[in-house]
């Protein structure tokens, strides 16, 4: 593509281009950064500059075991965001398929939809204590209710031309569920979960501030003690770097399963 202009409503842009602005706006906001705190315009007690920053996050990694806490992190990500699929996906799908399931569950996923999951953090340590549970509970009960309303709202979208045919073909509830519901909604449904991981990173730091002496959030709240702002700030910047390459990581699995769609300019 030779020609292209700047607000052109849903063209494409050369790579180039897409990667110069990508860039362009990190050097922006990291030159505003180091600016605000060259010239004195923040406090640098509470603001420090981004060498400080940097090299607070070196001294975290090689001098105090930072990504043991990292990988504690991820762990948790993971493992309560994998438990959260394993549900609100079949779920979901299912609640959109057929009225009568929706009819039930509905209701009820829709009321713990709007409880926010933090309120349900001193019920979760009465029940499981200061270890692992609580903090795996709190993620997976701030994922897994929105998601379910997601993919089930995705797989109402699922075109009636297709279950139509399909009947007309013969086919019955159960092969037009795994051959015509499941493989037209897999691409929303991936989307959705890639959405809904970055809901997970948000409460990490919740779930680790809580009775925690280990992760990312339990180190930021040690700095906090010490007002080591530059720590916290280091603690913040890997989690941004994490839910971008969790991000990116989901983006290419979305590419190389439908490859179909990049033809369409899905």
């Amino acid at each position: 593509m030779k020609h292209w202009r700047w607000f052109d409503y849903k063209k494409p842009i050369p790579a180039p281009a897409v990667i110069g602005l990508g860039v362009s706006i990190w050097v922006i906001f990291f030159g505003v950064w180091e600016m605000s705190s060259a010239m004195g315009w923040v406090s640098e007690l509470l603001v420090p500059g981004p060498q400080k920053v940097v090299a607070a996050l070196y001294n975290l990694i090689a001098e105090r075991g930072f990504l043991g806490d990292v990988g504690i992190s991820i762990y948790r990500i993971i493992a309560s965001f994998t438990a959260a699929c394993a549900i609100a996906v079949p779920l979901g799908i299912l609640m959109g398929s057929f009225r009568s399931i929706e009819a039930f569950f509905n209701p009820f996923v829709s009321a713990w939809r709007y409880l926010p999951a933090p309120s349900f953090i001193p019920i979760l340590l009465m029940w499981f204590g200061t270890g692992e549970a609580p903090k795996l509970a709190l993620l997976f009960i701030g994922v897994v209710w929105f998601l379910t309303t997601i993919v089930m709202d995705h797989t109402k979208n699922v075109r009636t031309e297709l279950i139509e045919t399909a009947l007309t073909l013969g086919g019955n509830r159960k092969q037009i569920l795994w051959t015509v519901m499941i493989p037209a909604v897999m691409p929303d449904v991936m989307t959705a979960m890639r959405q809904m991981l970055a809901m997970s990173w948000t409460y990490l730091v919740i779930a680790e501030i809580v009775a925690s002496t280990n992760g990312i959030g339990a180190m930021m709240m040690r700095a906090k003690r010490f007002l080591h702002t530059d720590e916290i700030l280091a603690g913040i910047v890997v989690i941004g770097v994490l839910g971008l390459t969790f991000d990116f990581m989901f983006k290419v699995a979305h590419r190389k399963l439908f490859p179909y769609l990049e033809a369409h300019g899905r």
